[in-house]
């Protein structure tokens, strides 16, 4: 055999190797992406019942996470507006609310936009138009209103969720999923200790301002939330975010005309 016969031969099976390879490969990804997208939704339906102070994860089992998701309604909403969006109007957006992940249309021109310097407080840069939020009803009365937020800490975007009463203004708690902090100082805005000073503050004053703040040190009173010790980037991060999100170029409207729906 030559030595141009042996490279060839060894040129392929090489190449034989490679295409059964990559038919491995994209089968499996094929075979997964349902368990993967499942388990994508199961995490996220668990960080919302955690910021509802719902769910912790020594007691409930992902059975009972499927059963207590099933009282929460998602709800696309317009922040141009404030309004909510109706079925036919989330369909037409090309939205499909049982999968629908705003981060990954955050570069989307028709779904997303720039922030104005000016009014990007959380320092985000863009954010989605048409953001996901979650009611629950109890006994056919609005009971939690979960809604998406994040904004910049040390590192990177903090992403989490933030729940409040039906009333729009007391917190009933805060969860993050996802954020680059700095294990042991930034990072423990994951912590249970610290989420747990949140339930209970309210988020506007007597004129209708944020006033809810994450301060630096000690807080005291309604409206303050403790610092993290050592991170003085994160918790600046983390107020800024709630003045943005619960401010009048966030969520504000939208919970101002929840109120108003629940008070006719």
């Amino acid at each position: 055999m030559s030595s141009r016969e042996s490279i060839n031969k060894t040129l392929l099976v090489a190449f034989c190797l490679c295409v059964v390879c990559s038919i491995v490969v994209s089968g499996t990804a094929v075979i997964l992406k349902p368990m993967q997208d499942a388990n994508r939704v199961l995490d996220r339906n668990k960080n919302i019942l955690s910021a509802a102070g719902l769910y912790d994860p020594a007691v409930h089992s992902d059975e009972e996470v499927a059963e207590m998701f099933a009282a929460f309604s998602p709800r696309v909403v317009d922040l141009h507006s404030g309004e909510f969006l109706s079925e036919s109007e989330v369909s037409d957006l090309g939205i499909d609310p049982a999968s629908y992940d705003q981060r990954t249309v955050i570069n989307d021109p028709e779904l997303s936009e720039a922030i104005p310097p000016e009014q990007d407080v959380a320092d985000i840069k863009r954010r989605v138009i048409y953001p996901m939020v979650y009611l629950q009803q109890q006994d056919g009365e609005l009971s939690t209103i979960i809604l998406p937020v994040n904004g910049y800490g040390l590192w990177g975007i903090m992403y989490g969720y933030l729940a409040l009463e039906a009333d729009g203004n007391t917190v009933k708690g805060i969860s993050f999923y996802e954020l680059q902090e700095t294990p042991g100082l930034g990072a423990e805005v994951r912590n249970p200790r610290w989420q747990a000073l949140w339930p209970g503050k309210k988020v506007y004053d007597e004129s209708g301002e944020v006033a809810l703040q994450v301060v630096k040190g000690t807080g005291s009173g309604q409206y303050q939330i403790d610092g993290l010790s050592g991170a003085t980037l994160t918790t600046r991060g983390v107020d800024n975010m709630v003045e943005y999100w619960l401010g009048e170029n966030g969520y504000g409207p939208v919970l101002d005309n929840l109120q108003s729906v629940s008070g006719d």
